[in-house]
């Protein structure tokens, strides 16, 4: 059997071993809910793509009534910060050719409602700004050097697309006329953030944490470690299809229960290792440093960016240009509830704008941009809420 359609029949079509593992699940949640003496066990994730295959496939639905699965800081589009986007619009304005990837393109400023507003890339264009929606920055990188016009390259994500930067610049293969405007996140400080947040707002504590799979294949499981040993939380790395989460959840409450919280459990084993990605660990450090950051509607999250080393830094648009870095002022249009989405203190369904003011064809908030975004995986894939009506409407 050829490995894909191996992995789909192990971990996606494997209903005998999914509803095994659903049913050691809800022998265990009671008994570690009473251990705990906590009737909710929250368990975030830190991935669009996890919440993706959660909603996806109604894990939630299997869930016991004292397992809250909830969505955290897993999107990067979803926590680009206005000013970013408003700075490169400017730029586009100005005749700069920016490049960008598809979801950024779409991606809304905190005006963008307003008449006057050039609320988005996609509204630059078609004032005609050359905007060029491209799937890499290797694609970029060609284009500018063929046109030889100045440009900007709006590098957005986390750790997984860092390398394919780093690479570039390091190698020189990055052509003088094309800058690069960094917006670049690291997962774990806003982890570590979100997870504080809950226990000092004094709401049901993180009791669980499932890590990023793109993002540990190259930071590796042993940078989740923090959690069990500083916080004394279960943290497990998992895949992407429906029974490496549900894996992922019954490893958290095993944790739980026999109390050996010690290390960061590797379920995704086909993927990542413990130590990660050395090489493009390697290439990240030589060309990016640690920064400061801020998070859309969040605020500023100290070094939980990255931005262009001193020896690069002929490259680096807000150096070269001299766009200077303002002071965060709260970036959420009014009335939207995504940065309460990402901390995991709210579900979609919760903000009254979801599926009414804000939808896919017209997004109101980061959240529902990007594939990535909860917003935008609950209105195309329902909730809870959607599976339990229609199952009872089946019923």
């Amino acid at each position: 059997m050829e490995l894909p359609k191996l992995i789909d029949a192990l971990f996606r079509e494997n209903g005998a071993l999914a509803r095994s593992i659903t049913e050691q699940i809800h022998r265990l949640a009671p008994i570690v809910s009473k251990k705990l003496e906590r009737e909710r066990i929250k368990i975030m994730n830190f991935c669009g793509s996890h919440e993706w295959v959660t909603t996806h496939y109604g894990l939630r639905a299997l869930m016991p009534e004292s397992i809250e699965l909830i969505p955290g800081p897993g999107c990067p589009v979803c926590v680009t910060p206005s000013s970013d986007v408003e700075n490169v619009i400017k730029l586009a304005l100005e005749g700069y050719t920016v490049y960008t990837f598809g979801d950024v393109f779409k991606l809304p400023t905190v005006k963008h409602y307003k008449q006057d507003e050039v609320g988005s890339l996609a509204a630059a264009r078609a004032l005609g700004a050359d905007v060029r929606i491209v799937y890499s920055f290797i694609d970029a990188v060609e284009d500018a050097k063929k046109t030889g016009k100045p440009s900007v390259f709006f590098g957005v994500g986390f750790e997984t697309t860092a390398p394919s930067y780093a690479v570039l610049f390091e190698k020189g293969k990055v052509p003088e006329n094309l800058l690069f405007y960094s917006s670049l996140k690291l997962t774990a400080p806003a982890a570590e953030f979100a997870v504080r947040l809950h226990k000092s707002k004094g709401l049901v504590p993180v009791s669980g944490v499932i890590g990023p799979g793109h993002v540990s294949s190259i930071i590796g499981a042993v940078s989740w470690d923090f959690f069990p040993k500083e916080y004394g939380i279960p943290a497990v790395v998992v895949g992407f299809e429906p029974i490496d989460v549900l894996a992922g959840v019954l490893k958290i409450l095993q944790d739980l229960y026999t109390g050996d919280i010690t290390y960061t459990n590797l379920e995704y084993r086909r993927v990542v290792k413990h130590r990660g990605n050395e090489f493009a660990q390697a290439e990240i450090n030589k060309v990016f440093k640690p920064v400061d950051a801020i998070w859309r509607g969040i605020g500023t999250i100290p070094k939980s960016g990255l931005d262009l080393r001193e020896e690069y830094s002929a490259y680096n648009a807000r150096e070269q240009l001299g766009i200077k870095e303002r002071p965060w002022d709260y970036d959420l249009p009014p009335g939207c509830r995504c940065n309460e989405v990402t901390l995991g203190i709210a579900y979609p369904t919760d903000c009254p704008l979801f599926m009414k003011a804000c939808n896919p064809a017209r997004p109101w908030g980061p959240c529902m941009v990007s594939m990535e975004g909860a917003c935008a995986v609950w209105a195309r894939f329902g909730s809870t809420e959607r599976i339990t009506r229609i199952v009872s409407e089946v019923k």
